[in-house]
């Protein structure tokens, strides 16, 4: 089963981090993993950041690490990447949208969004990056941009021996199931480092 491993997802409010996080402990259950969840949501509904971090281990005792302690970051949004990079390990895998969400003090024009987020973390930290974004609009809806950075997540750990098709089957409506079943797959194509 392994050594302890630590994840952190960031984004916005209504990205589908919680979702993508219940996808991954469902699978790392059904695999036989202690797992532990934790989610800060923060201003969520009001598209204020949304931190889930996920434990999963032969033993695992609480959700919650700190700074510099995350094996790998999935950031939904730039900027969220940014702000919480702090926590990622030094030879830790960072997994970022290539997406841009203005907070309300760059939307009503009082600020810009910083430039060069992407090329500091490449620069810094083994870095997937992709524009799960685009795919999901290229899939028909940008609801499954989750589920696209869930693909490249599970190809950054070599987690394939997981069936995550039967569990995202099993974890998103039924209506969406198709949909979300593409994302992961395009999404694990283009997560390659």
């Amino acid at each position: 089963m392994g050594n302890l491993k630590s994840l952190m997802l960031v984004g916005v409010g209504g990205q589908g981090a919680i979702l993508t996080a219940r996808i991954l402990t469902n699978g790392l259950i059904q695999a036989g993993y202690d797992v532990k969840m934790s989610e800060v949501h923060g201003m969520s509904q009001r598209g204020g950041s949304v931190t889930t971090q996920v434990r999963w281990g032969e033993k695992v005792y609480g959700p919650v690490f700190g700074e510099g302690e995350a094996d790998i970051m999935v950031a939904f949004e730039k900027m969220e990447a940014a702000r919480y990079i702090n926590y990622l390990k030094s030879d830790g895998i960072a997994v970022v949208n290539d997406y841009e969400i203005p907070s309300t003090v760059i939307a009503s024009g009082q600020s810009e969004y910083p430039q060069g987020i992407l090329e500091s973390i490449q620069d810094n930290f083994r870095t997937i990056a992709l524009n799960a974004g685009q795919i999901a609009i290229d899939l028909g809806s940008t609801k499954c941009m989750n589920v696209v950075l869930f693909g490249a997540l599970v190809r950054a750990l070599a987690m394939e021996d997981i069936d995550w098709e039967t569990v995202i089957k099993e974890t998103v409506p039924p209506k969406f199931c198709e949909l979300n079943l593409l994302a992961y797959r395009a999404g694990h194509e283009a997560g390659g480092l």
